[in-house]
């Protein structure tokens, strides 16, 4: 039921914004998206498996914008500055992607596990979802891994995509200093351009 597991998410995130997970209650969650508490608990087997569906639906969608900007028009700096950039909006506006990449859980929002747990769930997307989460370096990871194949492009030199390598792990990291530390005037961008005018091996 993918409609109505989505449906459930979005509930989940609402009530989120408006409660500490731990007062969210499933019953309402089901409610709010116009579904039974069985279809709920079908779907995800228990609050913490809602949980975690969420945790993993928000990264996801972190990272679809990260392969958007990517692949967006313009040369490498801008691709990178776009990434930048999204990491950067995206964690200001979501509390739960702010968590995954600073690794700062409060006691307000749900703190699953990053490890697998065991899973007998017949939803392939809660299977999915049962599996590990990533943590903050494995961001940073994904993110630079992801980079480095978009730009450095058939052919090139093993010595250049080691120095991409670690152009694009510094623009991740340097993102996620403005997360913790929100810039001023000329935000992330202008951060990025700046620090990293003449670092680039593009």
């Amino acid at each position: 039921m993918p409609a109505a597991r989505e449906s459930l998410l979005d509930a989940a995130y609402t009530a989120l914004a408006r409660r500490p997970w731990s007062a969210v209650r499933m019953v309402d969650v089901a409610a709010a998206a116009g579904v039974s508490r069985q279809t709920l608990y079908n779907e995800f087997g228990s609050k913490e498996g809602l949980a975690r569906a969420l945790v993993r639906r928000e990264a996801d969608g972190y990272l679809v914008g990260i392969e958007r900007a990517l692949t967006s028009t313009g040369d490498a700096r801008d691709r990178l500055t776009a990434t930048a950039e999204w990491t950067a909006s995206t964690a200001r506006d979501n509390v739960l992607v702010r968590a995954m990449l600073t690794g700062c859980w409060s006691e307000r929002l749900p703190s699953p596990t990053l490890s697998a747990v065991p899973s007998s769930a017949a939803v392939p997307a809660q299977r999915r979802a049962d599996g590990p989460l990533p943590s903050p370096g494995d961001f940073v990871a994904l993110v630079r891994d992801r980079a480095v194949t978009v730009l450095a492009g058939p052919g090139t030199p093993r010595s250049e995509t080691v120095e991409l390598a670690r152009s694009c792990e510094l623009v991740v990291r340097l993102a996620l200093s403005c997360v913790s530390a929100p810039p001023g005037e000329g935000g992330v961008a202008d951060l990025v351009r700046s620090a990293f005018q003449r670092q680039f091996v593009l």
